[in-house]
């Protein structure tokens, strides 16, 4: 039996800023697989081109050079909503929409009646324990039960990938581990790959591949499963 098709291929994946003397290479040619299931750590100093990889994995963003691919997704169109879900280091809550408002926006964008978008928010709440927060404004959650939502935000679509840049970078330790928490708990429901940049070794150690950026190079030795054919 072959072996299922990567989420997502980086091959030889360049990423540069500015042209001429200006120009700023945030990602030297890079080549990694994501397959189903997997559990990466991203690591490195900030500035090194994790959340660069993480952007071109999640389609927010474009190679200058080489190719971003996801063989088992399909094309750049079709990756949002549903089968990548992307979760930011910062606020990412409207303001203006309950808690169960926001979890179910990007199915109502996606396409989903209101009702069944609904729905879909408050079983994901439920599975997360978060039900208590649902018909709270962000400005009355804190900033760890924003975090939560938010991973409960991308488990409403069912991903089959999700991309965290960062997500405890702006939390205690405390308010850290609950999220780390929901967001494994997120991955393993939704039976998803999960690509988690840090630069927290605690955070790191809770997954089970770590892959080390350097200076905008994935470091030689990390990028493990880099080859794949169909």
């Amino acid at each position: 039996m072959s072996a299922p098709p990567p989420l997502v291929q980086c091959t030889g994946a360049t990423r540069t800023y500015g042209t001429g003397q200006a120009a700023t290479v945030a990602l030297q040619p890079t080549d990694c697989v994501v397959l189903e299931r997997a559990r990466i750590a991203l690591v490195g100093p900030s500035g090194s081109g994790k959340s660069t990889l993480v952007h071109l994995m999640a389609g927010l963003d474009e190679p200058t050079a080489g190719h971003v691919d996801w063989p088992a997704l399909g094309d750049r169109a079709a990756l949002r909503p549903g089968p990548v879900a992307v979760i930011f280091q910062g606020p990412s809550l409207l303001p203006p929409l309950t808690v169960e408002e926001n979890v179910a926006l990007p199915l109502v964008l996606g396409g989903m009646d209101d009702a069944a978008a609904h729905n879909a928010a408050r079983i994901a709440l439920d599975l997360l324990d978060l039900s208590d927060l649902a018909e709270k404004l962000p400005e009355e959650i804190s900033g760890g039960q924003a975090q939560r939502v938010a991973v409960t935000r991308a488990l409403s679509g069912r991903p089959r990938l999700i991309l965290a840049d960062e997500p405890t970078g702006q939390l205690d330790r405390e308010s850290a581990t609950d999220v780390i928490e929901v967001l494994l708990a997120a991955a393993d429901h939704a039976d998803a790959a999960l690509v988690a940049c840090t630069h927290d070794p605690e955070i790191a150690a809770r997954l089970d591949l770590q892959w080390a950026m350097s200076d905008g190079r994935l470091e030689a030795g990390q990028a493990v499963e880099a080859t794949w054919s169909p």
